[in-house]
Parts: C-alpha cells; sequence; structure tokens
C-alpha cells in the first residue's frame, strides 16, 4: 500500500504530533508499505531552521525507512497570528504542489491542527482521485477561540464552515479521543465514518534507563536532594503553566521541593521572565532540550505535571504526555478535567487537582512526597496499563487496518494487500478499548 501523509511537524521536532505521526509512518513502513510525509523543514517552535536543514523548495530524504519530502513554507514562530497563519497557508500551497511530483498513493492522510494542513487533504483527494483520512488531534478553531488566540466572530464562524465541509467531504477521519466524536459527527452528519486511534507511546523510547543517574541530574539543574515535579512539553497558551509558577512562589521556602520546566512555546519567555522577576531559586525553566537529555531529566522525575487551562474545550483533550510520564514509571499530577481524569483513575496513575489551582497541586505534591510507597504504587500501575493499552506498535497496526480498508473500499483489492497488512492487523486486533 501507498501512503502519503501531510504534517506541518515531524522530526527532529520533538513536539507530540512530530512523535505520533514519525512514529506511525515508521511502522507503517517497517511492515512493508510505501510510506510518503509532505512536511516542512524543521523549524518549531521559534521558526528558525534546524542546523543542518534548509528552507527550499523540494528536497527528499529517507528516515527510518519513510520517503519524506520537505517543502518551502514561510517561517514563523509560534506565535502570534498573522505570520503564523502565512505559515500554514504557505505549507498548504507548496505541500499541494509536491502531490503530483509524488507516486499516485492509494490513501492520503492529513492532520489537523494546524487546520489548513488538514484541509489540504480534500484538494490532494481531488488531485489524485484518491480516498483522504483526515485525523483530528484537537477542535479547530474552537481551540485557538478557547485561549483567546482569536475572538468569536466572522473569521471564527468561517473556519467553522470550512471545518465541517473538511469533515463531510473526508472519506473517513481518525478522532485521538473519544471526546472528539460526537463534535465531529454533528457537522459530518453521522458517526460511522468516524474511528478513534488515541496517542501512545513507543515503549522502545520511553523506558526507564537504569544508567541514568538522577541525582546527578537534579545536581546539575541546582535542585541537589529535592522532590522534583517536571512539566515537559510545550509551553503554550493552552497549558495554564503559571500554576507552575504559582505553586513554586507557595513552596520557596521548603527545601523539600524543586520544580522543573522543560520545552518551548509562545509562553516560555514570558513565563521564564515572570519567575526571573519573583527570583525562584526552587524553580528551573530551562528551555528545549536535545532528545539525549530526556531519559536524565525523566529518570530525575518524582511527579510528572499535565496541566491545562480549566474549560470545557479541554475536557475532550487526552494529552500525550500522560502515557509517556506512564511509561516512564512517573506519577502524574493532572490539571485536566474530563476524558483524561477519566483515563488516570482507570490506570491509577496519579493524582488529579483542580486545573489552575497552585493550591491543590501543593497539596499533591506534599502528599506524594510524604508518601514514598504511594508514589511507587502509582508509577508501577500507570506502567502496567499503558503496556496493556497504549503501546504505539499496537495502535498504529490498528490505523493501518483503517488505511487499508478505507483504500480497498475504492479499488479492487490488488494482490499482497491481505498478506502486507495482517502482520499488525493481528496484533492490533485485541485493543478495541483503545
Amino acid at each position: 500500500m501507498r501512503i502519503l501523509f501531510l504534517t506541518h511537524y515531524y522530526p527532529p521536532e520533538v513536539n507530540a504530533p512530530a512523535s505520533r505521526t514519525s512514529e506511525h509512518c515508521r511502522i507503517w513502513a517497517s511492515a512493508g508499505h510505501h510510506v510518503t510525509v509532505i512536511t516542512p523543514a524543521p523549524s518549531h517552535p521559534r521558526g528558525l531552521i534546524y542546523p543542518g536543514f534548509s528552507n527550499r523548495l523540494f528536497q527528499t530524504e529517507t528516515i527510518d525507512g519513510v520517503e519524506v519530502v520537505r517543502v518551502w513554507t514561510y517561517l514563523a514562530a509560534n506565535e502570534g497570528f498573522a505570520k503564523r497563519t502565512l505559515n500554514y497557508v504557505s505549507f498548504m500551497i507548496f505541500a499541494l504542489l509536491a502531490v503530483p511530483r509524488l507516486g499516485r498513493p492509494d490513501v492520503i492522510v492529513t492532520t489537523s491542527p494546524q487546520f489548513f494542513c488538514g484541509l489540504a487533504g480534500l484538494v490532494a483527494k481531488w488531485m489524485r482521485r484518491r480516498p483522504w483520512v483526515l485525523e483530528v488531534r484537537d477542535l479547530w478553531p474552537e481551540s485557538i477561540v478557547t485561549v483567546g488566540a482569536m475572538r468569536k466572530g466572522v473569521l471564527s464562524r468561517t473556519l467553522e464552515a470550512l471545518e465541517g465541509f473538511a469533515y463531510r467531504n473526508a472519506d473517513h477521519i481518525v478522532s485521538v479521543t473519544d471526546s472528539f466524536v460526537s463534535h465531529i459527527a454533528l457537522r459530518c452528519q453521522g458517526a460511522d465514518k468516524i474511528s478513534v486511534v488515541k496517542n501512545g507511546v513507543d515503549l522502545t523510547l520511553f523506558q526507564r534507563n537504569a544508567d541514568a543517574d538522577p541525582d546527578a541530574v537534579k545536581a546539575r539543574f541546582g535542585l541537589a536532594g529535592r522532590f522534583i515535579a517536571a512539566y515537559v512539553g510545550t509551553h503554550g497558551m493552552a497549558h495554564g503553566l503559571d500554576t507552575i509558577i504559582d505553586a513554586a512562589l507557595l513552596l520557596r521556602h521548603d527545601p523539600r521541593f524543586g520544580f522543573l520546566m522543560v520545552g518551548d512555546g509562545a509562553e516560555q519567555s514570558r513565563l521564564a521572565e515572570r519567575a526571573r522577576t519573583l527570583a525562584l531559586e526552587n524553580l528551573r525553566i530551562v528551555g528545549q532540550r536535545p532528545k539525549s537529555d530526556m531519559p536524565g531529566i525523566w529518570a530525575a522525575t518524582d511527579a510528572s505535571l499535565i496541566l491545562l487551562r480549566r474549560s470545557d474545550t479541554f475536557t475532550k483533550v487526552l494529552p500525550s504526555k500522560m502515557f509517556e510520564a506512564m511509561a516512564m514509571g512517573c506519577p502524574i499530577i493532572l490539571g485536566v478535567e474530563g476524558e483524561a481524569k477519566a483515563l488516570l483513575d482507570e490506570a491509577c496513575a496519579g493524582m488529579a487537582i483542580t486545573p489552575q489551582s497552585a493550591e491543590e497541586l501543593v497539596a499533591a505534591l506534599v502528599q506524594l512526597a510524604d508518601n514514598p510507597e504511594q508514589c511507587t504504587r502509582l508509577a508501577q500501575s500507570g506502567e502496567r496499563y499503558v503496556r496493556e493499552h497504549y503501546d504505539r506498535t499496537l495502535l498504529a497496526g490498528r490505523y493501518l487496518s483503517l488505511l487499508a480498508d478505507v483504500a480497498l473500499r475504492r479499488r479492487p483489492p490488488a494482490p499482497g494487500d491481505a498478506e502486507h497488512v495482517a502482520p499488525l492487523d493481528r496484533a492490533a486486533s485485541g485493543k478495541d478499548s483503545c
């Protein structure tokens, strides 16, 4: 099977969509399928091209058996509105210009947000006369209205109309959460063509490193001997990360605790400036770190902080960081309501707090620090749960089976289709709950 996947984010970028897409594509390619990804040159989140790359019109490389086609894109940091929109639209245009230069696929997949990348699939479908699967990782534009990046008005209503148009014209839709399904179904007039393939974790990558020295890592960040609460991920408008600074302020005179914030995003500079102004010696904001640093950072993490702002929109979200924290054996303090809290409770992997409550975050930290047996129990339970239900290989197998089904509906099965799909499909067959 020939799979064409359009995505705005791909390694060496290290955000959640880049990881999800690349891990799925790598697994599909290793199963014998021809996978082509169209993506920009890596520049997220600062809008600066990564060393060793260039922003050329059309360039091709092979990563883990996947053909990666990088196209020119207007560069912009992950902040502001006008320049980011130009960034999104330019990628859509040049990605579509690349489509005719590539082999004719059996199925086209695009992922949203960003929305224009998702919408490009509709044009690619018309160009190549092949079925289109739209992956929905977030509800857009609802989510950007929620965080205040766009006001409710003519523009948001126009984008909502385009959203519904895309849903109705997709041959199939893949949602990353159960909670998105009702929203999507309302706009595409039924749930028959919607499947759920949640985020998972690469268990070959995310596992405790026996060689990692947590004490040395804590000392390197000036937090030796402390119980470390770490946030690892995007520092964006949706995350409400002032809660961490407020908690650090409440615990500034308690030498038992330290806070570590790892990652980058639109809010990172403002948060770092606020922390400097408060002179919080128990908080380190260290920016984005290379992947080689991550095993040590996870080993030094005593509690993983997973936070979002309090909003009805975010009750439908299932942060991918939950699965990584569980795989790494870290108890979670979760400041997200809805589906994410239900999963945490089912996994018995941590403690839930009211979103944006620094007081409840402090109370949870004190409870975990005072009860090491509880920490161990939560960590072990979460690790068992993620291995049973959210192994990325099994989820990629289910996704692959779905793509094969969509592709075969549009043409007679070619010799070998069943043989290519069956190994991963069988592996995933027992995971309907995911």
